[in-house]
């Protein structure tokens, strides 16, 4: 596979988790307690911000951007404050995963970006573990498969709503 066809399924593989990450922010700010609302809402803000700067660099590339599920399932029932907390950290390992991929697959500035997508994605995840790990956006670390299709929260659910924050 040529260099340019790997960066762009890194992009769109990129893309597929940020659409993930803001449908995941959705359920985190819904369940999160009041005092951390405001961090909720500043995640799904920066993983709007990506998710769209990725959609026009895909389109600026000629080809379609990759589009959102409806929905995605869950990697766990998120039935309270601290477990949404627990899936804000999951999603951004996922998202942090994906975007290790794009840095190996990029050079210049779209490696530039994307290394800073993931320094983002790994200070948010410790912050909402409260903790760090080694080697953020490892997959192996994290135990988890980020997939060419990128961090999806899970495989789509069909005829379900996607929640806002």
């Amino acid at each position: 596979m040529k260099r340019d066809e790997q960066a762009l399924r890194a992009l769109q593989a990129a893309l597929a988790a940020e659409h993930a990450a803001v449908y995941g922010y959705g359920v985190v700010g819904g369940r999160i307690a009041e005092e951390r609302r405001t961090e909720a809402r500043a995640a799904y803000d920066a993983h709007r911000a990506r998710r769209d700067a990725l959609a026009r660099e895909v389109r600026g590339l000629g080809t379609e951007p990759v589009a959102a599920s409806a929905a995605y399932a869950l990697p766990f029932a998120v039935p309270d404050a601290p477990t949404a907390v627990r899936l804000a950290a999951e999603l951004e390992d996922r998202v942090a995963g994906v975007y290790s991929d794009l840095v190996r697959a990029t050079t210049g500035a779209r490696r530039r970006e994307a290394a800073g997508a993931l320094r983002e994605a790994a200070v948010r995840a410790v912050r909402w573990r409260g903790g760090s790990v080694a080697f953020p956006g490892l997959a192996e670390r994290a135990g988890t498969d980020t997939g060419e299709a990128g961090p999806s929260v899970s495989p789509p659910v069909s005829g379900t709503a996607r929640p806002t924050v």
